[in-house]
């Protein structure tokens, strides 16, 4: 049989390139079908893409960093060889199915969920064999999956203390390392460089046409950071946004996310003052709809579509820029539930692996600005919302309370929102509804 050529194909997102991020194949190695050939960056999530047929690796037709055109072709393959057999060989690959949530098993065995589909759902005929936990050089275990993450959060892993049964480094250990050294990193000052200026090399395939200037450096704008781009001057230009904010004595919230880490109900959840916030915001939700709201333009005329369910969007910020994705119908879930579903979304975002349907039909969003040390802001809304909440950093402050000044954890909520779907009093009474909640976390026992 002749050479086989794979064309890029639709992922399934309405877009019409992708680039090409890694190969994991080479020139004359052998492949079965659903083998992992490459992994592509679209301008929604990253992609792993299997082999639709078994043979021999021939030639890879584009260079790592490139974006091409879907249907471009990428990869030869010479019929025989791999393990998927003669019937494997002359038919289409059917893509491996998506695992339902970040840190199940069939991602920890590295079963990479990838789809041509639409929506992702289509079903698997053949799983990629567990892989074992791979030992580096200094004597770390850890899986693959576990070592690309630990790659793409900077996590040295033979810093991190392991805490899985065999003495593998887990998620759970990558993620709070990552997280404590986020916290720590600016707690020192580095020694000034004896050099009054330095110029980081930029790779030929980033650099401008214009004449080179070793004072700058030019950086794409593509994938996520392209469509981000978009649709926050897209909003910033169509809804007329308008913030308002207010300080919170946040002491009870709190207490309330101490005594839920010490409860066995929580024991395997992360719990933070994010929890008590989303549920917050859904509370708040029933009691002002209209911040839940959409201004829809249609043919004739523009229209307000009010949702009567919340699909809670989180803001994250990832190695890949800023993503989105929702919890669809947050109003259902309970707390262990919500707590549950904030964890799966923050580890799939930061692996990388959000789905572009994780990211689609929010109704209103949480930005969390609080982490990176900052009191309050004015954040830009999320396209297809009429609302996003900011919630600031929680310290000790003064505060009146009973007519004395005392210590007090408090934090600012702020919020945008569009003008032409929430008036004055609606967004006003919504941040304040927040607030309230983040005072007296009893009022979501109503």
């Amino acid at each position: 049989m002749s050479t086989q050529t794979f064309h890029l194909p639709d992922v399934g997102e309405g877009l019409t390139e992708a680039e090409i991020v890694q190969w994991r194949v080479a020139a004359g190695d052998e492949v079965a079908v659903n083998d992992v050939l490459v992994e592509i960056e679209t301008a929604k999530s990253l992609v792993e893409l299997p082999s639709p047929f078994s043979g021999t690796v021939g030639e890879l037709l584009v260079d790592e960093g490139t974006t091409v055109e879907v249907g471009a072709a990428i990869i030869t393959i010479a019929p025989g060889g791999g393990s998927g057999g003669a019937d494997a060989a002359s038919s289409p690959a059917v893509p491996a199915e998506k695992p339902a949530a970040a840190g199940d098993a069939s991602e920890e065995n590295g079963s990479v969920l990838v789809g041509y589909g639409g929506a992702g759902q289509v079903q698997s005929r053949r799983r990629k064999p567990a892989e074992p936990p791979v030992r580096a050089a200094v004597g770390v275990v850890a899986k693959p999956p576990i070592r690309k993450l630990a790659r793409d959060l900077g996590v040295d892993l033979a810093s991190v203390t392991p805490s899985g049964a065999a003495g593998e480094v887990t998620r759970e250990d990558v993620v709070n390392h990552a997280s404590q050294a986020s916290v720590f990193r600016n707690l020192q000052t580095p020694a000034r460089p004896e050099v009054r200026e330095q110029t980081i090399p930029v790779p030929p395939a980033v650099i401008s046409a214009e004449p080179a200037d070793d004072r700058e450096e030019t950086i794409p704008v593509k994938g996520v950071r392209k469509v981000t781009a978009k649709h926050m001057v897209d909003s910033a230009h169509t809804a007329p946004h308008v913030s308002v904010w207010t300080d919170v004595d946040a002491t009870r919230t709190m207490e309330v996310v101490k005594r839920m880490k010490a409860s066995p109900d929580f024991a395997d959840i992360k719990v933070s003052p994010l929890l008590i916030m989303a549920r917050a915001v859904v509370w708040a939700v029933r009691r002002t709809p209209m911040v839940n709201a959409a201004w829809v333009e249609t043919e004739n005329g523009a229209e307000i579509r009010v949702r009567h369910y919340v699909n809670l969007g989180i803001a994250a910020a990832t190695p890949r820029g800023l993503l989105v994705p929702n919890i669809k119908d947050a109003q259902d879930l309970n707390m262990r539930g919500l707590a549950r579903a904030l964890e799966k979304l923050t580890l799939t975002a930061r692996e990388g692996k959000t789905a572009p349907a994780e990211q689609q039909g929010g109704t209103i969003t949480i930005t969390n600005i609080g982490v990176f040390g900052m009191d309050a802001g004015t954040p830009i809304i999320n396209p297809g919302e009429s609302g996003i909440v900011a919630m600031g950093t929680i310290r000790q402050k003064p505060w009146v309370v009973d007519g004395e000044v005392r210590p007090r954890y408090v934090t600012t909520v702020s919020g945008s929102f569009d003008h032409r779907v929430v008036d004055g009093d609606g967004m006003s009474r919504f941040i304040a509804d927040v607030a309230s909640v983040l005072e007296e976390p009893a009022l979501l026992l109503d």
